[in-house]
């Protein structure tokens, strides 16, 4: 895997200090065009299943980001669901699954 740019880093502290406040076991940080950042746990009740990179678009969607530059998945299973991430952001984001 590629060195992680500092901006880059600063999206894995994050993630990481979301999942170890929450307990979660799955983080995910994003960064929008505006370098605004965004960090959120994957949510499980009975009516409500959302990833925690789901939950970071839509923090950046609600907040009037215009896009996405990168994006930090921690933990998890499997590989991340991105189709939210390239809806919205493009093929161009960087994505970083950790």
């Amino acid at each position: 895997m590629a060195e992680l740019s500092t901006e880059d880093q600063k999206l894995v502290t994050l993630a990481r200090a979301t999942m170890a406040r929450t307990r979660a076991p799955e983080g995910a940080a994003v960064r929008d065009l505006d370098g605004r950042t965004y960090a959120a746990a994957s949510v499980s009740l009975g009516s409500l299943h959302l990833s925690a990179l789901e939950v970071c678009v839509a923090m950046a969607l609600s907040s009037g980001a215009r896009g996405l530059e990168a994006v930090v998945r921690l933990g998890g299973e499997g590989e991340p669901d991105l189709r939210a991430v390239r809806e919205f952001g493009g093929v161009d984001v960087v994505v970083h699954v950790l």
